[in-house]
């Protein structure tokens, strides 16, 4: 190595970047209870590997705001296990460590407490699943940050105005600004966007690489329920975004040549399209104003297939069997058993046993005749699937050929939106604001206002708070 090569390393940040870790997710399955761990540990030994300066999370690292004991144990034992030791941090803290780290009785970076023997810092936003909660506002990354393991920034009290002030980093030659926004409800931070009220305070000089890490909603599921990538500021070099859970690890460039890197989850959190991607964590690597992202295969992820299956006709001379439920298990039975074969093909470490994979199969059927219980069929492969009880979703082409109206008060266009609820909706409260978004459904909530319902909503379904509806009609 030159000694030139030599005096970039030593000025190069490498920085592990992740999202949507999701630990405690199915924790009381018995199958996939210990994936988001595992990938989890997985991530933390991939860090040390590589001699990374700190571990960039944008958000979500919990699957929920209160996670059991057992999470946050486990939690603190992975990250005590890699993240403390003897080897020194080689970047400085140049900004004002008593705003990043306000909520925190010791507000200062992990790795400058002269209690602690950190080797590789963790800084976090929170996402919308571990979001601040109760009557203090706190958050488990709070928990987690009192215990010295990890530096959680970004968080927000004021959502009238927000300036937003970044965290400075130095390196021999290389500067880095991060600016952390954590997760905040997108029609607002979209609203306040618009507004300019969201104000990010640029360091003095020209020498800075910027970084932005948010979680917000990326692809548009509503009009307001997304933040457009046209918010973004001009001066920002690089967006880390969280929330979205399909990997997009290589950055993209957008409008003012910023750079977008969308890592993804690193556990399947939900049977959608998305979760199916290859998931990455990235390597990142900034030298003075240019950078590179190497993408870095997770390997313990379970795998997960998704797929159509179009059963025939009825009517079709391939009919065999009297019923044509019968001869459509047969066929579902036989797709499934091909699903599975492909994936056993792709597992190449003869050391370990293929782990048990995760199956979404969309029947197509055309008439009652045909359905099944889906059930049945999934204690069939119940030793050879990680999810035999939703592995199979039946799907009427008739009805949806046929727009068949339900029983609710829908309209054709209402339907038109509705039938392909998954695609745009991330939650129950994304329903309830596209249903009540016009003007003559908002007249009639004549004494529910559709923020208070939505909000009402959503904190029974996050926190299984069985009081808060009945107080809000009170």
């Amino acid at each position: 190595m030159t000694e030139d090569n030599h005096s970039q390393l030593e000025d190069t940040f490498k920085i592990l970047v992740a999202t949507d870790i999701h630990l405690g997710f199915a924790e009381k399955n018995a199958i996939r209870g210990q994936d988001s761990f595992v990938t989890f540990e997985e991530i933390l030994q991939l860090a040390s590997k590589n001699k990374v300066d700190f571990l960039l999370l944008g958000g979500d690292l919990f699957h929920e705001s209160r996670p059991s004991p057992y999470c946050i144990n486990k939690c603190l034992e992975l990250l005590r296990k890699y993240c403390l030791g003897d080897n020194p941090v080689q970047i400085e803290f140049l900004s004002d460590q008593s705003y990043h780290f306000q909520t925190q009785r010791h507000s200062i970076v992990n790795y400058e407490d002269p209690n602690l023997n950190v080797s590789i810092p963790v800084f976090s936003i929170h996402g919308n699943h571990d979001d601040p909660t109760g009557n203090k506002q706190i958050s488990v990354l709070d928990v987690i940050a009192a215990s010295g393991l990890i530096n959680y920034f970004g968080r927000l009290n004021d959502y009238k105005m927000i300036n937003i002030k970044p965290i400075l980093l130095k390196k021999g030659k290389s500067k880095l600004a991060i600016y952390g926004l954590s997760h905040i409800k997108d029609e607002r931070l979209g609203r306040l966007f618009r507004d300019k009220k969201v104000l990010m305070k640029r360091p003095q000089g020209e020498d800075w690489f910027n970084i932005l890490v948010l979680h917000q909603n990326r692809a548009a599921r509503g009009a307001k329920n997304y933040i457009p990538e046209t918010c973004i500021p001009s001066f920002i070099d690089l967006v880390i975004w969280g929330h979205e859970h399909d990997c997009r690890i290589a950055p993209e460039q957008i409008e003012k040549g910023i750079y977008i890197c969308q890592p993804g989850s690193s556990v399947a959190t939900s049977l959608a399209a998305g979760e199916s991607i290859k998931k990455h964590v990235g390597l990142l690597q900034v030298y003075l104003n240019s950078f590179k992202m190497i993408a870095l295969p997770l390997k313990t992820v379970r795998p997960f297939v998704i797929d159509e299956f179009f059963l025939e006709s009825p009517a079709s001379e391939n009919y065999q069997l009297a019923k044509p439920s019968d001869q459509a298990i047969e066929m579902v039975k036989q797709k499934i058993d091909e699903m599975i074969d492909a994936i056993k093909s792709q597992h190449k470490d003869e050391s370990k046993p293929a782990p048990l994979p995760l199956i979404r199969l969309k029947v197509m059927y055309h008439n009652d005749g045909q359905m099944f219980n889906p059930i049945r069929i999934g204690m069939h492969f119940l030793s050879r699937v990680a999810n035999p009880d939703d592995m199979i979703k039946l799907i009427s082409m008739a009805a949806k050929e046929k727009r068949v109206k339900s029983n609710y008060d829908l309209d054709d266009e209402d339907l038109r939106q509705f039938e392909d609820v998954n695609a745009w909706a991330t939650c129950v409260e994304d329903i309830i604001v596209k249903y009540l978004d016009t003007d003559e459904r908002k007249k009639g909530m004549s004494i529910l206002s559709v923020k208070g319902l939505v909000d009402s909503v959503s904190r029974f379904v996050k926190y299984e708070d069985a009081e808060v509806l009945p107080g809000l009609v009170e």
